[in-house]
Order: C-alpha cells, then structure tokens, then sequence
C-alpha cells in the first residue's frame, strides 16, 4: 500500500527508531510514547486491521504475540508486567490502518488512561 505509512517505513521511504527487524515484523519506537517502553510491532504484510485476518495469519499473530514476550524479556520488563494493546477502527484509537501492536512497559500503567 502506496499511502500506509508504516508500508512506507518496512520499505525504507520513511525512516523510524527501528528497535527489531526480520523478515516477518519491523518494530520501532512510538514517536510519541505514553510510557518508557512503547515500542510498535508492526507485521510487514499489509493487514489494515484486526478486523481484517483470515485464518491464515493465524501463525502469524502467533509469531507476533511470541515477538512481543521475547522483546518485553529483553527490555527487562517481562516479570514486572506490560501491556499489549490492539487498537482497532476509528472508535478503538486505530490511527494508521496497519495492523499493529503496541507495548507499553517499564512503569505502573494505569488502567483509565487507556
């Protein structure tokens, strides 16, 4: 997708803090953060939502969620606790139409803020 702006940022036309990449997933850091760790795990192939999988993707949202436990471990925050959040469609927060996940870590979140 010409117009995604994270299909441009996989591509390299637009550049981000990438933290990780392989050649399923690309994660960078929020531009604007609500915690220490916020970090975006986004899927190289363009999925616009979660209202958009099949089951196909299953192994790769299996991929995604073992991604992110693996990041949280080496962040140093997996036995503190962290947050995983899908925000999907205009009403659920989904600003780029871009499957993605974020992870939020690294201080107490609390509960009302999001």
């Amino acid at each position: 997708m010409k117009k995604c702006l994270f299909c441009q940022i996989i591509a390299k036309k637009i550049p981000a803090n990438i933290f990780y990449e392989d050649e399923k997933f690309i994660v960078f850091y929020d531009i604007n953060p609500i915690a220490p760790l916020h970090l975006l795990l986004v899927p190289k192939v363009h999925i616009p939502s979660i209202n958009d999988l099949k089951a196909k993707d299953k192994e790769l949202i299996g991929e995604l969620f073992l991604l992110a436990s693996k990041i949280a471990k080496k962040q140093g925050i997996k036995s503190k606790g962290y947050r995983l959040i899908f925000n999907v469609g205009k009403e659920g927060g989904q600003a780029i139409k871009h499957l993605h996940l974020h992870l939020l870590g690294g201080k107490t979140l609390p509960w009302s803020k999001y």
